[in-house]
């Protein structure tokens, strides 16, 4: 399964409806509107064999929606890794 993060310039005045048309895509797992130069962020989980139909033929389809950038995650780091990490080797 791969997490992919697709970057998503819209028209500002309909950013709240083009997050729901996306966060409605089945593989869409979150849709956030940020700050900076993209207008929201969709957070994809899907097979990696299924990413060339689902960015460009479900995400970047949305009406309102004038240009993407999507970068694939290679490894996911999290709190609970990150401490497992340092915890290790170090016997008191």
């Amino acid at each position: 399964m791969a997490t992919v993060f697709v970057l998503i310039k819209t028209d500002p005045h309909g950013i709240p409806e083009a997050a729901q048309d996306i966060v409605s895509v089945e593989e869409v797992e979150a849709v956030y509107s940020v700050t900076g130069k993209w207008d929201l962020i969709a957070v994809v989980k899907a097979p990696f064999e299924d990413l060339a139909d689902t960015i460009p033929k479900k995400i970047a389809k949305v009406a309102t929606i004038h240009d993407t950038e999507t970068m694939v995650a290679f490894r996911e780091y999290s709190s609970a890794d990150l401490e497992a990490g340092f915890a290790l080797g170090l016997d008191d």
